[in-house]
């Protein structure tokens, strides 16, 4: 007897220490639950952003756990079948858009409770130290939407990331340039850049700079200002002294918002201005802001006009604008894809072991038609952990809605160029 518990003693010490599900493993019953983390921002700033990560994963979840007659996958199961059918959970942590709170909140959703994989965070900042801690703690850390390409230049093997990064995307942007002085005779010379100044904006202006001059256009002025400023107007005096054909902006919601009434307020005008995505496509913005918003354009990944080109996305986003009341946009959408992406890898691995799991998401290949995305699919470098299959769009607000106008052979719209003034706008 005594020797029957030291075995079981020393089964139960080497589950643990392996960070395996003790009772499925000894056979006291199968795994009935999968805990996830996700950490976003909550509260604070970006808590409007936040929820529509929260909104878009919550969605996923359901879907996978539940059966619906969609061509997504784990859709028509319920639960995972390789692990008789268990359910998804998700944890959410608060970062409160602060990198040492990510940090934390990751930390204790892996040591307290125990979750198998860590989503998140929005900001690139943020992600970078949560990411860490999962890295620390031997966990995968899947990114759907932080696109600075630092993070996956640290030889991590834990971190996988879905979305396309800040150097794809400012590519896109001097491609369309380019596209447009081809199809439409349009000339731009001058650009200039404007970017908040955490990781992520001083990112995104490093790599616009770069490519501005690998293109031929001359930057004019580039600006990092402080994020969540209160004042804005020094700022949009030097765009207006510095006369740029075109402005580049990389802000994050309450920055949008304040530059927008601002370049209203001194009656700033430039022939178009191109968004680095965040606070340009976050529904707060419009409610905030209305018809101002009109004509500027912005980079994404994903536009509920694709389901005119895409069944699955007219299906998927009719379902979620009936429950949450909006379009699914760039957020929702990545974080909704992101769920997949893990549900489908813990599914194949039929375990929730680390390794297994990390295995599982190296051997990922989900094909356009699995997923929402206009991008090729999702499969990962096993080198950086990238998505090497995802692309982006750009979209123009017109009427108060966004529309793909580029690449053309998505578009469901043509482009509005220049920008009405401010002063001829109705």
């Amino acid at each position: 007897m005594r020797g029957t518990f030291r075995r079981y003693r020393w089964l139960v010490l080497a589950a643990l220490l392996s960070g395996l599900v003790i009772p499925a493993q000894l056979g006291a019953g199968p795994v009935t639950e999968i805990k996830i983390g996700a950490v976003y921002p909550l509260t604070g700033a970006l808590a409007s952003t936040a929820k529509l990560s929260k909104d878009g994963i919550d969605f996923a979840v359901d879907i996978i756990n539940n059966r619906y007659d969609l061509a997504l996958p784990l859709a028509k199961s319920e639960g995972l079948p390789n692990l008789g059918g268990a359910k998804i959970r998700v944890i959410f942590g608060d970062t409160q858009g602060s990198p040492e709170t990510g940090r934390a909140e990751t930390e204790r959703l892996i040591t307290g409770e125990k979750v198998v994989a860590v989503v998140g965070a929005y900001q690139s900042a943020v992600t970078a130290t949560a990411s860490m801690a999962a890295e620390r703690l031997g966990v995968p850390f899947l990114n759907p939407d932080s696109t600075s390409p630092t993070l996956i230049q640290r030889g991590f093997k834990w971190f996988f990331r879905a979305t396309p990064d800040d150097d794809i995307m400012s590519k896109n942007f001097f491609d369309f340039l380019k596209d447009l002085e081809k199809k439409k005779g349009i000339k731009v010379r001058t650009v200039a850049l404007v970017c908040e100044n955490t990781l992520w904006g001083t990112d995104v202006c490093k790599f616009e700079r770069k490519y501005a001059k690998e293109y031929g256009y001359e930057v004019v002025t580039e600006m990092l200002y402080p994020a969540r400023s209160t004042d804005l107007t020094s700022e949009v005096q030097r765009l207006k002294a510095a006369r740029p054909d075109v402005v580049f902006m990389a802000s994050y919601i309450s920055d949008a918002i304040l530059y927008t009434q601002t370049m209203k307020k001194l009656d700033f005008n430039t022939q178009a201005i191109l968004a680095m995505d965040a606070g340009h496509v976050d529904p707060a913005f419009l409610k905030t802001v209305g018809k101002d918003g009109n004509y500027i354009f912005s980079r994404e990944v994903f536009s509920a006009d694709l389901g005119q080109r895409k069944p699955i996305v007219r299906i998927v986003n009719d379902m979620f604008k009936k429950r949450y009341g909006y379009d699914l946009e760039g957020t929702s959408a990545r974080s909704f894809t992101a769920m997949f992406v893990l549900a489908d890898a813990i599914n194949r691995a039929g375990s929730t072991e680390p390794s297994a799991l990390r295995r599982a998401l190296l051997e990922t290949y989900l094909t356009s038609d699995k997923i929402i995305m206009p991008w090729g699919g999702v499969r990962f470098d096993p080198a950086n952990g990238q998505n090497v299959l995802g692309r982006g769009i750009i979209v123009q607000i017109q009427d108060l809605k966004y529309w793909t106008v580029w690449p053309w052979h998505l578009a469901s719209r043509d482009v509005i160029w220049p920008m009405p003034t401010w002063r001829e706008r109705k």
